[in-house]
């Protein structure tokens, strides 16, 4: 029984000089009540922002939130449920099962005919099934409830497309060291102390906390548990307190991208001794292996693209090694990466094109394909003309038609124009084969 529940435990507590309220974490009592007291997320609560247009309208439609742990999802779902005066519901896909989704719809409906709406919060969204990913479907068209669904995965692999298309997705970021110092600040105001740390350590927290204000809260109760009186932190202090390496340099700031383009330029300089110079920096600072994995895949599509086309195969390779073994075993194969990539022939010709490519399709806008290159499943398309005259390569000499294939009002365009380096210049070889043939063919 809980000391509630026992109507004589209150005196007991008294006389024993203890508080009858279990105490409250530091992230509990600074849990914003209003969502100007929210940090971080200026980009959706500022005056231009996506949330703060619904709520100046009135009109709340379904909503998907996405981002890291930490960020206030929670906390802006049931804000959000109060300034539209909308009964707030909370289930997390961990504990429930349908059994718990039909309660919920069905006291949604009688809710609702009494003339009371329901905003119904959905943790962990993404690890409902597909199944259960549907059942809100029915409830969401007619009103019954508007959906906030909270999820640290990427929303258009993890959720239904159907949901999806009755929800906006809507991006929550990790706190900046700006938002994190905000917190420190309330958290000094409402225990009426300062937090026992010097100013680098104190800018450490935001680092450790790595853009989760939950966890940065958590590191200053550690801190305030630990201080003796008049004691005060510094850098290695505060790892020993905490038991916590701080980066030694600000993933959020300056040094994480300095660091990372002097990587990036390192391996595009082919110098393989600068570019494990700056991994390992990276690497010692505290910095995610997978992060790098993905800037070292990065490197290998923008600078190294076609000249050798194993360098993506062997930088995905060092990826799922490092999935595979960990750190420190997997930071192996991406410095093994990284070694590739600085010692391999150099095009940014793919990279190029792509861009290029990009820019003329945009300006393009909706023109057709030539009809012959369509396909004809109604006799109505094949009395337009579609897929008249076209030629089956495979059937032509060479395996080579040579017809247009752009659309007619744009014209032949040449967006790759391949180096004389590295496997690339077989590459060129063969497109100036294919134009010598094209010129033969009169396809240009």
């Amino acid at each position: 029984m809980s000391p509630r529940a026992n109507p004589s435990a209150p005196n007991l507590f008294a006389a024993a000089g203890l508080d009858a309220d279990a105490p409250r974490p530091l992230a509990d009592k600074l849990r914003p009540q209003t969502l100007a007291e929210v940090v971080g997320q200026d980009h959706l609560l500022g005056p231009d922002g996506a949330l703060a247009r619904m709520l100046a309208t009135r009109s709340l439609g379904s909503l998907v939130f996405w981002g890291p742990p930490g960020t206030g999802k929670t906390t802006v779902a049931r804000l959000l449920a109060k300034e539209t005066e909308l009964q707030f519901e909370q289930i997390s896909a961990v504990f429930s099962g349908v059994a718990d989704l039909k309660k919920v719809f069905d006291t949604a409906r009688a809710r609702r005919e009494t003339g009371q709406g329901t905003l119904l919060f959905v943790d962990e969204v993404h690890r409902f099934n597909r199944a259960q990913q549907d059942s809100f479907l029915p409830v969401m068209e007619d009103g019954t409830i508007v959906l906030v669904g909270a999820t640290t995965e990427n929303p258009s692999f993890e959720l239904n497309a159907a949901l999806l298309s009755r929800a906006r997705v809507l991006v929550f970021r990790s706190l900046d060291a700006d938002a994190v110092e905000k917190l420190l600040a309330r958290a000094e105001a409402i225990e009426g102390k300062h937090l026992p740390l010097d100013a680098d350590a104190r800018r450490a927290v935001a680092r450790m906390a790595d853009g989760d204000g939950r966890a940065a809260l958590t590191l200053v109760e550690e801190v305030w548990r630990a201080a003796r009186p008049g004691e005060t932190f510094d850098i290695e202090g505060l790892q020993n307190v905490v038991q916590r390496r701080a980066p030694i340099y600000d993933k959020s700031q300056d040094g994480h991208y300095n660091l990372i383009s002097a990587l990036h330029k390192s391996v595009r300089g082919s110098d393989p001794d600068a570019a494990l110079y700056y991994l390992c920096r990276m690497l010692d600072a505290g910095e995610d292996p997978l992060f790098l994995a993905r800037r070292v895949v990065r490197m290998a599509v923008e600078d190294i693209g076609l000249a050798d086309p194993q360098a993506l195969a062997v930088c995905n390779a060092a990826k799922d090694a490092y999935d595979f073994l960990g750190s420190p075993e997997g930071e192996l194969a991406i410095a093994q990466a990284v070694i590739y990539l600085a010692t391999a022939p150099k095009s940014n010709a793919a990279y190029t094109a792509f861009g290029a490519a990009m820019a003329v399709a945009k300006q393009a806008g909706s023109l057709l394909p030539p009809k012959h290159i369509l396909n004809s499943p109604t006799k109505l398309m094949k009395s337009e003309g579609y897929g008249r005259g076209y030629a089956y390569d495979h059937d032509q000499e060479d395996g080579f038609s040579g017809q247009n294939y752009f659309p007619e009002a744009l014209g032949r365009k040449q967006f790759y124009d391949p180096p004389e380096r590295g496997f690339e210049r077989e590459i060129r070889k063969r497109l100036e084969y294919w134009a010598k043939l094209r010129k033969e063919k009169g396809g240009e």
